[in-house]
């Protein structure tokens, strides 16, 4: 396999082609794609004939659309294993390498062909309990007789947590364990946390707590990356803005704008602000540009369902992304502020912030 060359493909139509030189991953559009599809992402790749090749390299020459379809954290642990256990010459190990092992198994709508499948089949089911044991071995460094199996089901995942996409009532789903630092209670907390994100008036996807014989029961959430068996296109802030989820270098105004631009639905700014208040309130501080995400279905852009909503910190315990300015000790002020820097009503932002300041101190107080 050439893995200095992909072909990027969504919904079995060539997108365009990646081609990997100099430590860069140019990228071409398909002649027929830009006469019937869609610009992948905005900013950087704009429907046209032209060869676009980054200019700076956040994502190891890599743009950030296709940056998303590789894993990080838990996934990316898991990539380097298979490739490991597999001897892997490392001179083979580029960028492109690491996304033709994905193939069509990506986050998102986005696949790669040619396909390099490098893990062994395995199709023995373990119950969540078993899987969470196999993945406390590889979170120690110590051997698994399920890495194969783990691959192949989260080998795209992102995030420190382990996980796995599982089906669950004909509906793909995606649940997690916890790593080496959670209590035994991360589950539940993130499962509360998720019903108090709906009541205060946050999209979430469905979620449900999965029953443990070993703690009280773990996290899953419905993709909504996935619909009808069909694959979403998806985007996150830190692709489209070509910028490293590791840099706290957002304010959640510049997320406001983000979202009024590629959607130009109010509704959406709206969305996007509630969850900029619940985050506050929740002390969910791990918010950074990757968990931030837009869809785009039925030919427009709009703001996927909140995710990752959990008591967290970020650098030195202050919010990845800021409000006003402020990181570590944002008030109720600065949430005002930045729904008034964008032109929100006054008092939609007042009735909002007291809302979910209510909600939040009223359900999560055992976390706060």
């Amino acid at each position: 396999m050439n893995n200095y060359k992909l072909n990027v493909i969504y919904h079995n139509s060539k997108v365009g082609t990646l081609i990997y030189t100099n430590h860069l991953a140019s990228f071409q559009y398909d002649t027929d794609w830009i006469a019937n599809g869609f610009s992948i992402s905005p900013f950087s790749l704009p429907l046209s004939t032209k060869i676009f090749t980054p200019s700076f390299q956040p994502f190891d020459g890599l743009f950030g659309i296709f940056n998303d379809s590789l894993p990080d954290g838990w996934g990316y642990l898991l990539m380097d294993r298979i490739i490991k256990q597999n001897k892997v010459d490392t001179k083979r190990i580029t960028p492109l390498y690491r996304l033709s092992i994905l193939g069509s198994s990506t986050l998102g709508a986005l696949e790669y062909k040619p396909n390099e499948t490098i893990y062994k089949k395995d199709s023995f089911e373990r119950n969540l309990d078993e899987i969470n044991e196999q993945c406390k071995l590889i979170l120690n460094n110590e051997k698994s007789d399920s890495l194969d199996y783990l691959f192949k089901n989260a080998g795209s995942s992102n995030g420190e947590n382990p996980k796995i996409f599982k089906r669950y009532n004909n509906e793909d789903w995606i649940i997690k364990f916890a790593n080496s630092q959670d209590s035994n209670n991360i589950g539940i907390q993130e499962y509360e946390y998720s019903l108090c994100a709906k009541k205060c008036g946050i999209q979430i996807p469905n979620t449900h707590l999965f029953e443990s014989n070993n703690c009280p029961g773990y996290f899953g959430i419905k993709r909504f990356d996935r619909k009808d068996n069909t694959k979403i296109h998806m985007a996150s802030a830190s692709a489209l803005l070509e910028t490293s989820h590791r840099l706290p270098n957002l304010d959640y105004l510049d997320l406001l704008k983000l979202t009024f631009y590629l959607t130009k639905d109010i509704s959406q700014v709206k969305q996007m602000y509630k969850l900029m208040c619940f985050n506050v309130f929740s002390h969910n501080r791990d918010d950074h540009s990757k968990n931030f995400s837009f869809l785009y279905d039925d030919n427009k852009w709009q703001v996927s369902p909140a995710y990752d909503l959990t008591y967290s910190n970020s650098f030195n315990g202050e919010h990845a992304t800021t409000i006003n300015g402020e990181g570590a000790n944002p008030t109720k002020r600065d949430l005002l502020q930045v729904g008034l820097d964008f032109g929100l009503d006054t008092n939609f932002c007042k009735l909002i912030i007291d809302k979910i300041e209510d909600i939040v101190k009223t359900d999560l107080a055992k976390y706060l």
